[in-house]
């Protein structure tokens, strides 16, 4: 019984960009997940320990937006895919949209949209 588990609007302060001044200040990203996985063992024991975890989820995101201060979020997007990949071994499949508010100032964000599938 396949699922799909996540997060909607993660919001992580850290330093992003190709400018200086983005270079300068941590700014906000928002971040949508969302985990495909089998919900079968989760929904039979009702234990945190088989469902994906997305206290673990967002810990893991955000420590890698914050510590890798990436210039672009097409890279944020990959990286936070494939980590989520490898680290939740019954995830199946992963799709990450990150968000940048201060980006353009004429647009309410910009944003990347990645989907990964476990090969």
């Amino acid at each position: 019984m396949i699922g799909t588990t996540g997060l909607k609007r993660l919001q992580v302060e850290c330093i992003v960009g190709v400018y200086p001044e983005e270079r300068a200040q941590p700014q906000p990203v928002l971040i949508d997940i969302e985990l495909d996985y089998d919900f079968e063992a989760a929904a039979g024991s009702d234990a945190v320990a088989d469902a994906v975890d997305y206290d673990s989820v967002a810990a893991e995101v955000s420590s890698l937006v914050q510590r890798r201060k990436f210039t672009l979020i097409e890279t944020m997007a990959e990286e936070a895919a494939a980590l989520l990949l490898e680290r939740m071994g019954q995830v199946r499949s992963v799709r990450l949209e990150v968000r940048k508010p201060q980006a353009v100032p004429a647009a309410a964000c910009s944003f990347v949209r990645v989907e990964r599938t476990r090969g």
